[in-house]
């Protein structure tokens, strides 16, 4: 099928591209599930499960564990800060009185 575009005005043109890009979307996801089935049926005529193969379903995440503070306010012992993230407002206000970070280091 050829499309004589030179005839297209710019309206046409513009639904004639966003018709094919829909129509390669519409492509490209019948030929992943096309391979996704023909992956499976090779797994399972081996024996095996898809998670023997390929691991679990879901991707390992870091564990974002709490981290031990590494700075504690001198004028109220319980506000610490970890030194990761926005500086808290009790450190630059030290840092302005003159303090150095070591001396608010735990």
């Amino acid at each position: 099928m050829a499309v004589d575009i030179k005839n297209l005005n710019h309206n046409q043109l513009n639904e004639l591209i966003s018709k094919a890009q829909t129509r390669q979307t519409e492509l490209r996801k019948e030929k992943v599930a096309k391979l996704r089935e023909k992956i499976h049926a090779m797994v399972k005529a081996e024996g095996f499960a898809m998670e023997d193969v390929f691991g679990g379903t879901r991707k390992a995440r870091r564990s974002t564990g709490t981290v031990a503070p590494k700075y504690r306010n001198p004028a109220n012992p319980e506000q610490t800060w970890s030194g990761r993230g926005k500086r808290p407002r009790w450190f630059n206000d030290a840092l302005k009185a003159g303090k150095k970070e070591k001396d608010l280091a735990i």
